[in-house]
């Protein structure tokens, strides 16, 4: 098939060719009808090729479509079209004007700040765990499929060989076997079994390694050794290649790179949990509580009253825990907004233009106001005694079920509630005290 810059397909408009490889080639083109430049990736069809490997490159083009199809975040690369015109198979994508790749940061001598590391981690592991929400598994992560924008935006593309779990006619454009780059697979998907959302939690992983040591962790010289190395060697911890990254950020990726599934995180949402820790500059607790012992904490609170235990599971997961000590400010007033907190023990004061107007007990939330308001925060919340909260992200709250999100309005508006009750009885005390008593009528 020759070059199609300069022609089109239906509507849209080939401009030049701006990417090649062995499956298809993508060009710059321009969607005539909503006036938009896009990205047009085109299914290889060379004459020369077998007809087995022309069908395949078709399927893996229509699998991509189908499985992104099903995807709309913000850190996806969205799919607006596919289509046929003259026997060539087209995809049309989200055009990323500029854009480079993690592949470029993954060498000793390119490594990006440790914040932005964490950072594009922190948000290619939401976005995947809203793909594997939807029942989509990427099965290809790595460096090169994860875009970066000009302003360091995340852009996740490539699911050709994707699977799709949760739609039924999704086995006609599935591709099984052994498949992926040999570098970026886990140990089950190195021995062909089949794989699930851990699999890509592995590769997540394996990313994060390199970004941080500009190696890989399981690089070798032939592809059996490289095999052999994922299955079956431990890969060398951070800390022996960088001792000053912190402790936190080595204990994510050893989990990440269990080489059973069950080992690792479950989800995406549980890594961007704990990579919070370090992108909020958040001291890592002396010894960190398990999830069940935080559930314990919790259970028993007014606010998880209503909660189902999933849901309880849902806000530890999206929450990071923080210690503070008598008289620590846990928020300054007018801060900048992008989460809520939860009292688990101790005491706080609020406080409005340095006067005390209210103290919360264990159970409690505050800073909901400025989370639902986004207009920062109005009051100062001051520790009276040794604390313990759990700061809630509302980045990681989005993500969390439809139940879920429904139960913390309920409880925010129940604390509003309470809190408006009692303003109103002291209001209602404090004009009462102010007039002169009633005279009886004769």
């Amino acid at each position: 098939m020759e070059g199609l810059e300069n022609q089109s397909l239906g509507k849209y408009a080939i401009q030049r060719r701006i990417g090649r490889g062995s499956m298809g080639t993508v060009y710059l083109g321009y969607d005539t009808f909503n006036q938009r430049q896009v990205a047009i990736k085109v299914a290889n069809a060379d004459s020369s090729k077998p007809e087995k490997l022309v069908r395949r490159h078709r399927k893996l083009l229509l699998n991509e479509a189908k499985a992104s199809g099903l995807l709309r975040h913000p850190n996806i690369v969205a799919v607006y079209d596919v289509g046929v015109e003259e026997n060539i198979h087209y995809l049309v994508m989200e055009y990323v004007e500029q854009h480079e790749t993690l592949a470029d940061y993954c060498s000793p001598n390119q490594l990006l700040p440790v914040k932005t590391v964490v950072e594009i981690m922190l948000k290619c592991a939401i976005a995947f765990d809203y793909a594997h929400r939807k029942g989509i598994v990427h099965r290809d992560i790595k460096p090169k499929n994860i875009m970066l924008t000009c302003d360091r935006e995340v852009k996740i593309g490539d699911f050709g060989i994707a699977l799709i779990t949760q739609t039924e006619d999704a086995a006609n454009t599935q591709v099984h076997g052994y498949i992926g780059s040999p570098l970026y697979m886990s140990p089950e998907q190195a021995r062909g079994e089949n794989i699930g959302n851990q699999s890509d939690i592995f590769c997540i992983g394996v990313v994060m390694y390199e970004l941080l040591t500009g190696v890989h962790p399981f690089a070798a010289d032939t592809l059996p050794r490289i095999s052999h190395k994922i299955r079956k060697e431990p890969h060398i911890p951070i800390s022996a290649l960088r001792p000053e990254l912190p402790a936190v950020l080595s204990r994510v990726i050893d989990r990440t790179l269990k080489k059973h599934p069950a080992g690792r995180y479950s989800r995406g949402i549980d890594i961007a949990g704990d990579l919070s820790l370090i992108f909020d500059h958040i001291k890592v607790p002396r010894e960190d509580l398990s999830g069940r012992e935080k559930f314990a904490r919790v259970k028993p609170l007014a606010f998880f009253q209503e909660f189902d235990e999933p849901e309880i599971w849902e806000v530890i997961n999206a929450s990071l825990w923080q210690d503070f000590g008598k008289n620590e400010e846990i928020i300054a007033e007018g801060e900048d907004v992008s989460s809520f907190y939860v009292l688990v023990s101790g005491a706080v004061d609020i406080a409005k233009n340095n006067k005390v107007i209210g103290r919360l007990e264990p159970g409690n939330c505050f800073g909901e106001i400025g989370d639902i308001t986004k207009k920062g925060r109005s009051a100062r919340v001051v520790a009276t005694q040794p604390s313990t909260v759990m700061k809630v992200r509302s980045s990681l709250v989005e993500r969390t079920s439809q139940s879920c999100q429904l139960r913390l309005h309920r409880a925010f508006l129940s604390t509003m509630a309470a809190r408006l009750f009692r303003a109103t009885e002291l209001l209602a005390n404090w004009n009462t005290a102010d007039q002169p008593p009633v005279r009886p009528t004769r």
